[in-house]
């Protein structure tokens, strides 16, 4: 199902962006930029697909109160 395949990367993808969160607020590291680089264009893909995620996790709180 591709609804379902889009939320599980919805969800990956909105984890690993709490998880570089997590790190730039306890340890100022910045995982993504250190990774791909401050602010190249894969690392600005990649910013862009983790807000995607989260705009699209949106519609879980339909699927948990269901």
């Amino acid at each position: 199902n591709v609804m379902k395949i889009l939320c599980n990367v919805a969800l990956t993808l909105v984890i690993i962006g709490a998880l570089n969160w997590l790190l730039i607020g306890l340890l100022n590291f910045d995982l993504v930029a250190s990774l791909f680089g401050t602010m190249s264009l894969l690392s600005r893909i990649i910013y862009t697909l983790v807000g995607i995620s989260g705009i699209v996790s949106i519609a879980f709180y339909q699927k948990i109160n269901d």
